[in-house]
């Protein structure tokens, strides 16, 4: 017997999916980074 798969999503789908996932990391690596950048400006380490 041949295994039954599901229907595969349209590829516009499945690339807005990647975009998103892509845009949310990029924007937390951005939080992150100014977050890293006020503490070091509030220790005094920035020029």
């Amino acid at each position: 017997m041949a295994p039954v798969t599901a229907p595969r999503k349209p590829w516009l789908s499945r690339f807005g999916w990647l975009v998103l996932i892509w845009g949310a990391s990029v924007l937390t690596l951005g939080v992150v980074a100014l977050g890293f950048r006020v503490l070091m400006k509030a220790a005094g380490l920035s020029l």
